[in-house]
């Protein structure tokens, strides 16, 4: 991948889509990527440690892809829990308008890729499924987690998948150190490198 980080909110190289075949929910997509997101050429390794290690999701309410890229794992959340609103969120503009094409191929009409100031101040999540940006920094990361965290619904759990090399052991820690009263922590599994992590809120 060029500099042209996936994180950035508006790419600045041309817009060259590709087609992709992808397991979505047990089945096989032909699905659209491009340029200037993160993983366009296949689901992601950390992304298929998280979807082999989450639970169904719940059966309604609103569910968050956090950092949603071309669309994954919002597009798994979208066909398992068919009467649930999926808020597909990231700054990356190109990432979400390949979410909404790839929702149309698979039917998913439950699916709202936004960015982060567009989700409604008010909305709350059943559940949280995040492969989060951890390139952005710790900082940032950091951030986005006090925000999106607290948003969850008491009783319900968030699902992060973190490679441990890139420090998935500290988050963890830092996790219950700034959340000690609100949530629990328990790493749930770990494979290809990478540790899945579930943040219950009480």
């Amino acid at each position: 991948m060029s500099n042209e980080h996936y994180f950035a909110s508006s790419p600045e190289s041309e817009l060259k889509l590709r087609t992709i075949h992808a397991r979505i929910a047990g089945r096989v997509y032909e699905l659209q990527t491009a340029n200037g997101i993160f993983s366009p050429e296949h689901i992601d390794a950390g992304t298929q440690v998280l979807l082999a290690n989450v639970p169904q999701p719940p059966p309604g309410g609103n569910v968050l892809d956090l950092g949603t890229g071309w669309g994954p794992i919002a597009l798994t959340l979208a066909i398992e829990s068919p009467r649930s609103t999926v808020w597909a969120v990231d700054v990356n503009e190109r990432a979400l308008d390949l979410v909404r094409r790839n929702a149309e191929i698979v039917g998913a009409t439950n699916i709202r890729a936004v960015t982060p100031d567009q989700v409604p101040d008010d909305v709350t999540f059943t559940t949280i499924w995040s492969n989060p940006l951890i390139r952005v920094g710790k900082n940032e990361l950091h951030g986005l987690l006090e925000k999106w965290l607290p948003r969850l619904d008491a009783a319900s759990d968030g699902w992060l998948v973190v490679q441990r090399n890139l420090g998935s052991d500290s988050l963890h820690r830092w996790l219950q150190a700034t959340f000690p009263d609100d949530f629990t922590f328990v790493r749930t599994a770990t494979n290809k490198g990478y540790r899945v992590l579930r943040a219950r809120k009480k």
